[in-house]
């Protein structure tokens, strides 16, 4: 035993703890603990801005299947703020995080010092990040840290997994202590238990399941991120029951599988939704049941819970039954509750179930929801039709490809007609869904999966958000290929105030009267990467060929029409607009309408 600065033995710590990447920015407050670093096997990546490194270190956990946290690096005040908006998104999508941020010296508490965020409250800039994160810590002593960072990374990955914050005066890096604080918690890893699923409630849901004529399986992203994908297919496949999944799910079963239906809610299609209504018994699994994947949880659009009768299994006790009536509740781990069901079923009917009528209904509907949009995917036109950027996007992306979407077309259109064949390779904002997000995460998922392609599909209006991960992509050489969709436009929100109010002020780039945007191939040339400017439909497929076989990072500027999503799902805001005028406001919905159930 001995002693040592605290920044070194946290170094050790990290590394102990398997940490490979520390994503963040630097700052009077950390500097001390990048001086430690600079010796360690743990690769520092700097970026321009802390939300860029939260997006990233987001990405960087789910590029490894969120089964370890993504580290963020972060100094004080307009630091921990500028991350917010990264770590609150990580905590929405349920993406285990552990935030390291430093902050004023502990003797200036509430004196004022630089940077402090102090308005009225002493020492707690660590408040900020209170309701978006598992846990806050402010560590008011040396020896403490130790035990915070441990409990730090327990929670970060444990029930339903989320981001974490230890904010460390600055002073404290720059103690000595003695070395076995930390000894004593360095190899503080043991199993962490997973609540699983009892036999009877197994038999119970396995036999709801078999014995219904019309169910559903219903994943989301906890289905994913717990490992439980290929437990979900071996369930739907021996008791053939059509899959339906949210935005956080696509993935969780290979799209091109015959019981694979799609998305549901507002982006979803009318077969979607309308097989989800009329299921007799449903089981979502990993989900909160939330707003878009659920028509605003409309009665007759999405979901009609009752009379379908749901099952609903989630690591998190609160969303149990917080939105529908609920006929069989399970808080436990995803996969060990689909192993636990699967086992049940193949027990009490060793021949499983077969629907053959469901699997060739589910065939059909794919040809037919095809059929709609196929003009669009061959279109020569230029702007380029959106639809066709994905479909030349999905022929030559390997199907262990990563596409890493922002807001807009990019994250709907391609939960509603892009094709993902493996899990957790869909990577997208779902719960905050922050514009920028994208471009920065994409940085993360290709850190962490060096060896697979990584396309990142961003609108104008999120690249022009933030455009400073090429510089990071440029330094660290992450071969990230973006896709601008650039339709000159917040596009999403133009289409709807079109659609409700006739004209688009506000939504739209231009100068001078005429569309305006950024040469964003340029602006890559200009931060040291490859970029190509696409001129013609024709184009964008080979020129989308060349990137990705670079292996370098490179940046593709499409012009896009400015067409919406077709969709036939609901979404309540489309009835809260009113014009001033109107004599006919809005669609008023009666209490009995929206949630029965409570009446």
């Amino acid at each position: 035993m001995g002693k040592d600065l605290v920044a070194f033995q946290l170094v050790k710590f990290l590394e102990a703890r398997g940490v490979e990447k520390v994503f963040g920015l630097c700052g009077h407050t950390v500097i001390g603990f990048l001086d430690a670093l600079k010796e360690s096997k743990i690769k520092f990546i700097s970026v321009r801005h802390e939300q860029i490194a939260a997006h990233a270190a987001d990405g960087y956990s789910r590029g490894k299947g969120c089964r370890a946290p993504g580290v963020l690096l972060t100094h004080l005040g307009p630091g921990l703020a500028n991350a917010t908006t990264g770590v609150a998104e990580a905590g929405l999508n349920s993406i285990p995080m552990v935030v390291i941020a430093g902050d004023v010296p502990s003797c200036y508490f509430g004196r004022h010092p630089h940077q402090e965020v102090n308005l009225h409250a002493d020492a707690s800039q660590y408040e900020i990040f209170k309701p978006f994160v598992k846990r806050a810590w402010r560590v008011d002593r040396p020896e403490l840290l130790p035990e915070v960072m441990d409990k730090a990374f327990r929670l970060a990955v444990t029930g339903r997994p989320g981001p974490v914050l230890v904010s460390v005066p600055m002073d404290i890096f720059s103690m000595e202590i003695d070395t076995r604080f930390f000894e004593q918690r360095m190899h503080n890893m043991p199993l962490l238990p997973r609540p699983g699923l009892d036999g009877k409630t197994a038999e119970d849901i396995a036999t709801l399941l078999a014995e219904a004529k019309n169910p559903v399986l219903y994943p989301g992203g906890g289905v994913i991120s717990s490992g439980a994908a290929s437990a979900l297919m071996e369930l739907a496949t021996f008791l053939e029951i059509p899959v339906l999944y949210t935005l956080m799910g696509k993935g969780a079963i290979p799209d091109d599988h015959p019981l694979a239906v799609g998305m549901t809610g507002f982006w979803g299609t009318e077969f979607n939704n309308s097989t989800a209504m009329k299921a007799d018994v449903m089981m979502a699994v990993g989900t909160r049941l939330s707003e878009a994947d659920c028509s605003s949880w409309y009665f007759g659009e999405t979901f009609d819970v009752p009379p379908t009768k749901l099952i609903h299994i989630d690591i998190n006790q609160e969303e149990i039954g917080r939105n529908f009536t609920t006929e069989i509740g399970a808080v436990c781990d995803a996969k060990m509750a689909l192993d636990a069901i699967l086992a049940a079923a193949k027990r009490k009917y060793p021949s499983g179930v077969k629907r053959p009528e469901k699997i060739k209904e589910i065939a059909e509907a794919k040809v037919a929801y095809r059929a709609t949009i196929a003009e669009a995917q061959k279109s020569d036109q230029f702007p380029m039709r959106p639809e066709r950027i994905l479909a030349d996007l999905r022929e030559v992306l390997p199907r262990d490809g990563f596409v890493v979407a922002d807001v807009g077309w990019n994250k709907n259109g391609v939960g509603q007609q892009f094709d993902i064949y493996e899990p957790g390779t869909f990577v997208a904002p779902g719960g905050l869904a922050t514009m920028g997000y994208g471009p920065s995460a994409a940085l993360g998922v290709k850190v962490a999966c060096p060896d697979r392609k990584v396309v990142a599909l961003i609108g104008d209006g999120g690249m022009g958000a933030n455009v400073s991960p090429f510089a990071t992509a440029a330094v660290e050489d992450i071969a990230v290929v973006w896709v601008v969709m650039n339709n000159c436009a917040f596009g999403t929100i133009a289409g709807l105030e079109r659609q409700h109010y006739d004209h688009q002020f506000g939504t739209l780039f231009e100068r001078d009267g005429k569309p305006y945007s950024p040469d964003f191939a340029a602006i890559a040339r200009a931060y040291g990467i490859d970029g190509f400017t696409v001129e013609r439909a024709e184009d964008f497929k080979p020129t989308l060929e060349k990137a990705l076989a670079s292996n370098k990072p490179c940046v593709l500027d499409v012009r896009m029409e400015n067409a919406p999503v077709v969709t036939k799902g609901c979404w309540n805001i489309n009835d809260i607009y009113r014009k001033r005028g109107e004599e006919k406001p809005w669609r008023v919905w009666s209490w009995e309408e929206i949630e029965p159930w409570r009446m």
